[in-house]
């Protein structure tokens, strides 16, 4: 436990600074609500059109496969580097994870999460 204890101070130390910093802003922040401070901010310039509305769901599918597969490659690339000590284990658990990886892509493709129409 005691090898841990600066790990939890500092943790703790983290926290405490930004629970204060929230009070402090509750406490001491300003509490009128005027039209100027409700009007969307862009940096410190006026508007300059009206927001056309939200954005579309393939958008964010897209993106979200991006990031899945992005990460992949955070698994694969190390694994890749110490293929040759790592054994067999490693050659079936890294094949499983790119056949689930593969039968996700190929699901997306077939329900149609990348096509732009």
């Amino acid at each position: 436990m005691r090898q841990y204890l600066a790990v939890l101070f500092t943790a703790g130390f983290g926290l405490a600074v930004a629970a204060g910093m929230l009070l402090l802003s509750v406490l001491f922040g300003p509490k009128k609500n005027t039209p100027v401070k409700l009007e969307p901010f862009e940096c410190g310039m006026p508007p300059a059109m009206e927001p056309r509305g939200m954005a579309r769901v393939n958008f964010y599918l897209v993106a979200i496969l991006f990031v899945m597969f992005d990460i992949e490659i955070v698994f694969l690339y190390p694994w890749a580097v110490s293929f040759q000590e790592l054994g067999r284990g490693a050659f079936y658990a890294m094949s499983a994870f790119l056949t689930v990886l593969f039968a996700g892509l190929v699901y997306a493709v077939k329900k149609g999460a990348l096509e732009w129409d």
